[in-house]
């Protein structure tokens, strides 16, 4: 059975248009007692990253759809400045993260990885806002592929809403690229050590419906409404008194990490370095040429990972 998870860009285009009409209309009620400086909806995009304030509320969309929102390092370097400055916004009290194209995110750009192999000593493979402690509340609006790097970045929010056919899974696994943005430290947190494990080192494709009964997903929605019920979410915690919010989740970080989430982060960075260059390299070039993608690698046998590469020898010889 194969799911469908993606939209075609005529139905996004409709779906999109009309979430933000619904939003403009969930807001017109909430917006009457806002100052006046913010009451209407302000807008600060880039090529890969939309980033717009409504009320109260900043929503970050990751803005690559024609490579499924994967993320290179001027693109992470974006949303870290977008999740940043929601920080530091005093008129903004929660944030809500997507991705654009029927996709949330599907990880690293595997592109960049293989363009690294000619600039060795100057490389980092990260997610870059995945690798810090977010001192307001975000909740992430999950579609299509949330996979690989994407997936440690949906860890990264306080709530995740799931489409019903989104999937989940590190599918970095079967490429050999290590976990460098939090997925080793929050996941054992969320979901226990065996589940963590499970995912972590199997690479497996979660499904929508076991990520909720996991408590992954905190709320499972239709295709094409995670962004308008993702905003409805973060419009409740906007609702509530801050200053008792903010110090009961600080207080709930700090008893599931003992409080040494920073020195948990950085351990998990300084240890993915160890992995050399040179497999990455070769584990991009493999996804690149089409093979082990789509959760393949998941239970294969012997024969199969030595058709692969013989696959992979022979893609590569055809295009010297």
């Amino acid at each position: 059975m194969t799911l469908t998870i993606s939209l075609t860009k005529t139905q996004f285009v409709f779906k999109y248009a009309f979430t933000k009409i619904i939003i403009k209309k969930m807001f017109k009620k909430l917006m009457l007692k806002m100052p006046t400086n913010i009451l209407h909806l302000r807008s600060y995009s880039s090529d890969t990253v939309i980033i717009e304030k409504i009320g109260y509320i900043t929503t970050i969309g990751i803005n690559r759809p024609e490579k499924r929102n994967c993320v290179d390092s001027n693109t992470a370097k974006i949303l870290e400045n977008a999740i940043s400055e929601f920080e530091k916004d005093n008129t903004s009290l929660a944030a809500v993260l997507y991705g654009t194209g029927g996709n949330f995110c599907a990880g690293h750009d595997l592109q960049e990885i293989v363009d690294l192999q000619h600039n060795k000593s100057n490389w980092e493979l990260s997610m870059l806002p995945s690798r810090k402690y977010v001192s307001k509340p975000m909740v992430a609006a999950l579609n299509g592929f949330t996979v690989g790097g994407g997936f440690e970045l949906a860890l990264l929010c306080d709530l995740r809403v799931m489409e019903e056919t989104a999937v989940m899974g590190f599918y970095g696994r079967r490429f050999g690229i290590p976990l460098t943005d939090g997925a080793t430290v929050r996941l054992p947190a969320m979901i226990g050590l065996s589940r963590a494990l499970d995912l972590i080192l199997t690479g497996r494709t979660l499904t929508a419906k076991e990520a909720f009964d996991w408590g992954l997903a905190n709320k499972l929605v239709a295709c094409g409404t995670s962004l308008g019920q993702a905003i409805q979410l973060a419009t409740c915690l906007i609702k509530f008194p801050q200053d008792s919010l903010k110090i009961d989740r600080t207080s709930t970080y700090n008893a599931s990490f003992n409080q040494v989430y920073d020195e948990l982060l950085k351990y998990e960075k300084d240890n993915s370095k160890k992995v050399k260059l040179s497999d990455l390299v070769e584990g991009a070039k493999k996804f690149l040429s089409g093979i082990g993608k789509h959760g393949k690698t998941y239970n294969i046998t012997e024969k199969e990972s030595l058709e692969w590469e013989n696959e992979f020898t022979n893609t590569a010889k055809s295009k010297l």
